[in-house]
Formats: structure tokens, sequence, C-alpha cells
């Protein structure tokens, strides 16, 4: 290999480890274009009515939502690590920017363009700094109880908030009682033919689910409202329709907006962040997990960043991994990141060559596919699983679903979050314990309690406690240590089991010498085993080492148990 050679794959290495969706297409085999041409046009007769739905959701003009749909696909496909991901807007995500910036806008429609395109371009900026700095592992924050909860949650919200559209009034009310209530109230203002636009949609995407599922289902629904509406001319019969949809591709500028509102923009950015890489995390394994494959969770942030980016730059809106149409391009056989390119271009041509029969779409044709979109969120069997292993999961869920739609999404989210961190720290502050025997046929030391036969030795206590020790569950470590040796004089030694200790702090430190000091004067050595070289490294920088004796740090329980035996035998010597 020559010197020009070397140089290049070296370049070649470099430019693939920053976006490594190009070593994919740099790699790509040609058999699998045709699968990625199949399931590409797929992907865009799903997407395209979807976005235009999902632009009314996030108080868009329908159109804008094809402008978030292309840029974010090509930008996945360079920087990606999922092979089957379709990035694009996503209806938790719409309903979240409408949540964060209709406040701040203020029925000023430019102001809400710039500001969506500005929370776009900062969550994307704070992702890719996120990936850089390697916290991927965020993905698991947000646990499966808040998840489920946030989910259904917005299912709820998005039915209640398109209903009014299929019946052809409006529902201006908060929560869910007043909105019902508004929603009962209005029932004899039903537009019929609005409702009628909105009862075909819904019956064409169910009927085509239930018997052909490999048929997509939004774009036949959208075609047959829109040629409804064409040939009876229902616009005129105050059927309300999308308008003038302006072609061509959209301006790339960037947002200008009052700097003072960066503060608010900055927190609902975070909340974005969060919420759409968890959720595109979910996506991109679990696909990613059927052909055997993986993803690079901290590279993911980066593309997430990037495609929010894309669609800011496009005068869209924020973007997420997108389940619905990852599911289409994996049925539909697609290989790689090329089938979002193809679905890009797909989306691309409606833009410059058919936007004139999307002026005739009925709005309650979007609200049905918002609404079919909106009960494929709700999610009954993780519930149900969720009461079956932990009521108090179930509780977390139940109170974040409730939390999105009385206080709203940031709030419902906070409010689960930190419901959720309260029963981690309860949990890990009151850890399982256990003083442990030998079992006979088994390996290792086990505890007492589920084994009556377990052996112990008189004047030894083997302790495990399982957690680190850390300063909110110091206090608790010491109590229950003292509890096992009150009121029995016949201890010598407690020898606790160190393996499961992967972290101690300054509190804990003062916490184990201020422990051995007490013991010692109660007759009794106080020691550990199993310990990690770094948390021995951190018992001798705090002096507990030094407390406790360095002949008291044994390798193992066992050697534990011989040096306790060797002892008492030279006591009885």
């Amino acid at each position: 290999m020559d010197d020009r050679t070397g140089a290049t794959i070296a370049r070649t290495s470099r430019v693939t480890r920053f976006a490594p969706g190009l070593a994919n297409l740099l790699g790509y085999h040609r058999d699998w274009f045709k699968h990625d041409i199949i399931a590409g046009l797929s992907v865009a007769a799903v997407a395209i009515p979807i976005s235009l739905a999902y632009a009314e959701l996030a108080g868009f003009q329908p159109v804008v939502g094809l402008y978030a749909s292309i840029l974010p696909l090509i930008a996945y496909a360079l920087f990606g690590t999922s092979r089957q991901l379709i990035v694009n807007p996503d209806a938790a995500v719409c309903a979240m920017v409408a949540a964060i910036v209709t406040p701040i806008a203020a029925a000023d429609a430019d102001a809400y363009l710039f500001l969506s395109v500005g929370l776009a371009l900062l969550t994307g900026v704070l992702c890719i700094a996120a990936g850089f700095l390697r916290l991927g592992f965020v993905a698991d924050f947000l646990g499966k109880p808040v998840l489920v909860g946030f989910m259904n949650g917005m299912a709820i919200s998005i039915f209640l908030g398109q209903i009014g559209k299929v019946f052809g009034f409006p529902i201006k009310s908060g929560g869910i009682i007043p909105r019902l209530v508004e929603f009962a109230s209005k029932l004899p203002q039903t537009h019929l033919p609005t409702l009628a636009i909105g009862v075909v949609t819904l019956a064409v995407m169910v009927g085509l689910r239930r018997f052909l599922p490999r048929i997509p289902a939004p774009l036949i629904a959208v075609i047959v409202a829109v040629i409804l509406a064409q040939a009876l001319h229902l616009d005129e019969k105050g059927v309300k329709v999308v308008g003038v949809v302006p072609a061509g591709l959209p301006p790339f500028r960037l947002p200008h907006f009052p700097m003072e509102h960066l503060d608010e923009l900055f927190g609902g950015a975070v909340a974005l962040a969060l919420v759409g890489f968890s959720t595109t995390m979910i996506a991109a394994r679990s696909f990613a997990a059927r052909h055997g494959l993986d993803v690079d969770v901290d590279r993911e942030f980066i593309a997430l960043g990037v495609c929010n980016i894309a669609a800011g730059l496009s005068q869209g809106f924020n973007v997420s991994g997108a389940d619905s149409r990852t599911a289409v391009n994996d049925m539909m056989g697609g290989k790689s990141q090329v089938s979002g390119l193809v679905a890009a271009g797909t989306m691309t041509a409606v833009l410059l060559f058919l936007t004139g029969p999307l002026r005739y779409m009925p709005i309650a044709a979007l609200g049905g596919v918002l609404i079919i979109a909106a009960l494929g969120l709700i999610d009954l069997s993780s519930l149900r699983r969720l009461w079956r292993l932990s009521r108090q999961e179930f509780a977390v869920s139940l109170i974040t679903t409730l939390g999105v739609i009385a206080v709203g999404v940031l709030q419902g989210i906070l409010v689960a979050v930190g419901i959720a961190l309260l029963l981690l720290l309860k949990r890990t502050s009151r850890p399982p314990d256990a003083v442990l025997g030998r079992v006979e046929e088994l390996k290792g030391f086990h505890s007492v309690g589920d084994y009556e036969d377990a052996i112990t030795h008189s004047g030894l206590i083997l302790y495990r406690f399982g957690s680190a020790i850390v300063f909110f569950n110091a206090s608790y470590f010491k109590k229950r240590v003292l509890e096992i040796v009150s009121g029995r004089s016949d201890i010598r030694w407690f020898i606790v089991d160190g393996s499961t200790i992967n972290l101690v702090d300054s509190t804990s430190a003062e916490m184990l010498e201020a422990l051995a000091r007490e013991l010692a004067l109660r007759g009794i050595r106080f020691g550990l085993a199993n310990c990690r070289s770094e948390i021995r490294a951190t018992f001798e920088r705090s002096g507990v080492l030094a407390q406790i004796g360095a002949d008291f740090m044994f390798p193992t329980l066992k050697s534990a148990v011989r040096a306790f035996l060797v002892s008492q035998q030279g006591r009885g010597a």
C-alpha cells in the first residue's frame, strides 16, 4: 500500500467515524436497491399524509410537515447508525412543540414559525453536544413507566384535540373533563358533511389495516377524502380544506426571535431532546434487534441533533424517530438508509409537482389520521404488565398520563420524573440486605433468610448490603449493622461483603470509620471482603483502611471465614 492510498483510507475512516451512515452507503450492496426502492416509496406513501396531519397538530400549515420531513431523512442517512430507522415528525414531539411555543408566540403566526424553527435548531445543538459528551445513557433516563404514561397522556390529548375537527367544530378547553363537556355541549353544532368525511377517512384506514395491512392506509384514506371533496365541491358546503399549498422547496434561512425567549426555549429544547431521543432509541433498538444489529447510542444522539437542525433550516419543526414509518420500512423489506433517501426524493417530487390536489384535502381527514395515530400510541398491555410487576410503577405511569393531560406536557413529564427519582432514591436508600451463610451443594454464600439450613459460625457475622453506600443511605447502613449486633455479646467479627458496593462517598466513608470505632468499643472487629480495587483505594485515602486495619480487608468471604476460624483456634489455645 502506497502513502497516497493509506492517506485516502485514513481520511475515509475519519469521515465514516463522524458520519457512520456514510460507511453503509459506501459499502452498499446493489441487490438491496430493489428492496429499498419499494420500502422508500411505501414510507413516503405513509409519511406524506401523516406529516401533513402532524403539522396541523404542531400548529403549522400542513405543507410545513413536508418541509420537516425531507432533509432529516437525508441527514439521518449520513449520520445515523440504524438501517431501518425513519426520522420524521412524530405525534408526541409535535404536541410538545405546540405546548412549548404557543404561550410564547402569543398568536403571532410569524413569531410562532421563527420560535419553532429556533426550538428545532436549539434542540439539535443540545443533542449534538450530548452525543459528543457521550450522554447516550440518558436514553434510559425516562423509564418504561414514565414513557408509557407520557405516550398514553399524549394519545388522549391528541384524540380530544382532533375529535372536534371530525365533527366540524372547535374544542378550546383543556383537560379531559372540560374537553368532554365542551364536546357534548357542541354536538348539536355538528357539521354533517364534515363528519361524513371524517367517518369515511376513519373507516378506510381501519378497514385497510384490518384486511390489507401492507397497503398504506393513511395515503389511500386521504386520497379518497380528496377525491370526494373535489368531486362533491365540499369546500363550498362548509367543509374546511387545506387550501392552496405553495409548490416548491422551502427557503433556507436562520430564525430571528427576541433573545428574551431563549431561556424558555432552552427548557423546552432540553425536554424535547430527552423525550425525542428516548423514543427514538426505543424504535431504533427494537428494529435493530430484529435483524441482529446494534446501534451506537452516542452517535444516534448526534444524528438526531443533525436531523433537527436540518428540519429547522428547512423551516420545519422538531423531528424524532417515527415508529410507524420505521415499521413500514421494515415490513416492506428496507435494507439500508437508502430507503429513507428514496422517501425523501418522493416527497420532494410531491412538493415540486403534485401540490395542486392537496388544496382539496379536508381538515377532517387529517383529524382522522391523527385520531388513528393517537389510538396507536395507547399502550394498555404495558400498563397491565406494570400492574402485575409493580403497583408503584403503575402509579407513576398513571400520574404521568394525568399530569400530561391536566397540567401540560412539560409539567407532566417533570412531575413524573420527579416521582420516579423519589421512588429510585427510596429503593436505593433502603436496599435489601442479608446475613450470609454457607449452603451445602451451593457455591458461595447465601441469605440465611432464604435457606434455614445455612451454615454460620458462632461469633462471626457475614453481611451483604444490596447497594452502593452513599450519603442518602449511609445512616441506614449503620442502623442495620447496629440492629444486627444489638443485644448479642457473642459476636467477635462483623464482615461486610463488598461485592455489591460499587461506590462510596465522603459521607459513607466517615460513617464507616465511626462505625468501626463504635463496634470496637463493643469488642467487635469490623472488616470487609470482596472489595473492588477502586473502593479499597477510596478507603485508603479517607482513613477507613487505617481505622479497620489492612489485615481486615479480605480478598474473599471464604478467606475471611478461614481467618476467623484460625483466630478462634488461637483464642481457644
